[in-house]
């Protein structure tokens, strides 16, 4: 495992001398109000300045859900990701495949873990800069996180919701987030379809149109997909909510399919609240998504690549065996309507939506919810390795919570965090802390609580009461058939 001391590699076992300078399905709720543990270790609950916290009553049916485990979750959504995005970093387009002028060799093993990291497909022939060897990579306590473009637009977004006291953003507040916090000239940390969308709103298009395909050719590009998780925690429990809350900013750079697999990732992150404690996490996670898979059409290619990855690791094949099968399916025989090789696109596409979704489905189904185990998985598996590790970091931080991963990597991580590595004009100098993030986010869900699902906030217990729609997705069902699955 190694840290960074300003861009020098430094082994974990060797760190004591340095200091480093550089730039979670289980929420203790679904309870009924009888049988709720109270939050009474805090002495301090926290409140929204800015919400008028209004009365209501309860329902019997409403899901009651603890505001303080919830802030515990949100912290560890950070810290997760951030470590996965800084893990998949180190083998980020070191392996895409062998088709067209870019060649890359046999993808990576299993056995290639705490091996030497080979180049990328721009490193010139140098490997990684974060780790000679795939390892993780991680800050101790005494370092800072830097923001990379999987944690900075998310970092924007719950920002642009919380100043702008709303729920749903609307083009106006998205456009102006945009050109306020993100820099115009290199380098700005954006690619493909992200870029696309911000030379559009310097020319004066306002989302949705920054996606359209007349204005947008990378509209089917992977950005949206690691951009836009964090709505589903902002709503949770309910999907339907969260969906309408991210339907804008996810068509701020994607449409069509690349639009559906980021809703799927919306979807996982909202179901990520419920809790049974009778389920395993590997089957609290399958069952995830699962469910997120019943909204994609049948018809449609991400639909066709869950269910062909999960057919493969149900049939007992290796994850290495099925990503090869992926990329032969896929990039080679272009099947399930996935054409991105025909369209002679640079690096074969290797920024596309579909393939580095199939790339996720291998380490979710495969990393069987151990996020050590997930994040080396998906750091492996190719392609923008860095965005699916940092998607699932994220989604099983959040359900293990912060002492969740410190027990996972049996060590103590910083929880400083610096926004402006990659993007600008942030109160104090760009410098935050997870403990901060997280408590503004438990103020928008607050907000979302009252405003969008019409439910209520008990500042005296600490808790949310959020009512279950009448086409609640058959939840209780889904979950009961998995109890008796290995």
């Amino acid at each position: 495992m190694y840290q960074i001391l300003d861009g020098i590699r430094i082994p974990m076992k060797k760190l004591s001398t340095f200091l480093v300078v550089f730039g979670i399905l289980a929420i203790h709720a679904c309870k009924t109000e009888k049988n709720l543990e109270i939050d009474i270790e805090t002495p301090v609950v926290i409140k929204d300045s800015t919400l008028i916290y209004t009365s209501y009553e309860p329902k019997e049916t409403d899901r009651i859900l603890s505001r303080a485990s919830y802030k515990n979750r949100l912290y560890g959504f950070w810290l997760g990701q951030c470590i996965a995005n800084w893990t998949g970093l180190v083998t980020e387009m070191d392996k895409i495949g062998n088709i067209g002028p870019i060649k890359t060799g046999d993808f990576y093993t299993r056995h290639d873990w705490n091996k030497p990291d080979q180049p990328s497909i721009w490193g010139e022939g140098v490997p990684s800069n974060l780790s000679p060897t795939i390892d993780f990579v991680v800050m101790g306590e005494d370092s800072i996180w830097g923001a990379d473009d999987d944690t900075d637009i998310e970092y924007m977004y719950q920002h642009l919701l919380y100043t702008n006291r709303a729920t749903i953003l609307s083009p106006e507040q998205i456009r102006d987030g945009w050109l306020k916090h993100i820099w115009v000239e290199e380098e700005n940390f954006l690619w493909v379809s992200n870029q696309k969308a911000l030379d559009l709103m310097l020319k004066g298009l306002l989302p949705p149109e920054t996606s359209h395909p007349d204005h947008n050719e990378n509209y089917m590009m992977i950005d949206a997909q690691l951009t836009n998780e964090i709505f589903g925690f902002f709503a949770p429990t309910r999907p339907d909510i969260a969906l309408k809350m991210a339907y804008l900013p996810i068509r701020t750079t994607a449409r069509e399919e690349a639009a559906r697999i980021s809703e799927f990732y919306v979807e996982m992150y909202a179901l990520a609240s419920y809790e049974d404690q009778e389920l395993t996490l590997k089957q609290k996670v399958h069952w995830m998504a699962d469910e997120a898979r019943k909204r994609l059409p049948d018809s449609s290619y991400p639909a066709k690549m869950f269910d062909f990855v999960k057919s493969q690791y149900e049939a007992g094949l290796s994850w290495e065996d099925t990503r090869d099968n992926v990329y032969q399916r896929y990039q080679v025989e272009q099947k399930d309507g996935y054409n991105i090789t025909s369209k002679n696109l640079y690096c074969n596409g290797c920024f596309a939506a579909g393939i580095n979704y199939a790339a996720s489905i291998i380490s979710l189904l495969y990393g069987e919810g151990d996020i050590v185990e997930t994040i080396k998985i998906g750091a492996l598996t190719g392609w923008d390795s860095d965005n699916p590790t940092a998607t699932w970091g994220g989604l099983l931080g959040f359900m293990i919570g912060k002492e969740g991963i410190e027990n996972a990597f049996g060590q103590k991580f910083s929880d400083r965090f610096n926004i402006h590595r990659t993007r600008q004009n942030f109160p104090n100098n760009g410098i935050d802390n997870f403990d901060s993030m997280a408590e503004k986010g438990v103020y928008i869900v607050d907000r979302v609580v009252q405003e969008l699902m019409n439910g209520g906030v008990d500042l005296q217990k600490n808790i949310w009461y959020i009512p279950i729609p009448e086409n609640d997705l058959t939840v209780e069902s889904s979950k009961t058939n998995l109890k008796s699955s290995p």
